[in-house]
């Protein structure tokens, strides 16, 4: 008999250097007078059994948010897998009375995420059809929008100490990942805003979203 349902810890990625944004929290930037992290703490938080946020430096930047904020558990500024390992030892250390035995994670520069995003990514895990599974959108695959076993936090440590692996896909390659594909329509939900650009294009979408 399958599960009925994942208990997961989500855990907003906020550890990057926004480095094609000129620095700073790309999710403290407002789109139509709301910030990106609200949008998305928003569309996140009903989906999930607790939420925190994985962020490097001051903390009270965040304070306003009302959300643990845990700094990556390996320094250097390590990438997307950095805070994937964090919120797994996170989560082993502070879910077990909640029964969590995965995590979701998502970045915090993508305001407009699907509000079916977990039920949607936990489908071949409960199936048995997967270990861990990612989101694609438009022949594109979002490596760091997924569900994770925490059960794999040790062996991801070792990867990335001692082998030095760094890049989500050569990690995920070892197991059984599946890949869940989103509609486009009226616009990519994975929409991300990288550079200073894509502000104008964010307002478009949240005319859309916030009908």
């Amino acid at each position: 008999m399958t599960e009925s349902r994942l208990r997961l810890c989500g855990i907003l990625l906020a550890g990057g250097l926004s480095r094609r944004m000129g620095g700073g929290d790309k999710c403290l930037r407002e789109i139509a007078g709301i910030s990106v992290l609200a949008r998305i703490i928003e569309r996140i938080e009903p989906q999930v059994d607790r939420l925190v946020l994985n962020a490097n430096g001051d903390t009270t930047r965040f304070s306003a948010y009302g959300l643990q904020t845990i700094p990556d558990a390996i320094g250097d500024f390590a990438g997307p897998l950095a805070g994937v390992l964090t919120g797994m030892e996170w989560a082993a250390a502070h879910g077990g009375d909640d029964g969590i035995g995965h995590i979701l994670t998502v970045p915090t520069d993508a305001p407009f995420l699907p509000t079916d995003l977990v039920r949607r990514l936990a489908a071949p895990i409960l199936a048995g059809q997967a270990d861990m599974t990612c989101a694609s959108s438009a022949g594109r695959s979002h490596p760091v929008i997924g569900i994770w076993p925490i059960s794999l936090s040790g062996d991801l440590r070792v990867a990335m100490e001692v082998e030095d692996i760094r890049k989500v896909d050569r990690w995920t390659a070892r197991y059984r990942l599946s890949e869940v594909d989103f509609p486009t329509e009226p616009f990519d939900p994975f929409f991300n805003m990288n550079r200073p650009e894509d502000a104008q294009q964010a307002e478009d979408y949240a005319a859309l979203a916030d009908r």
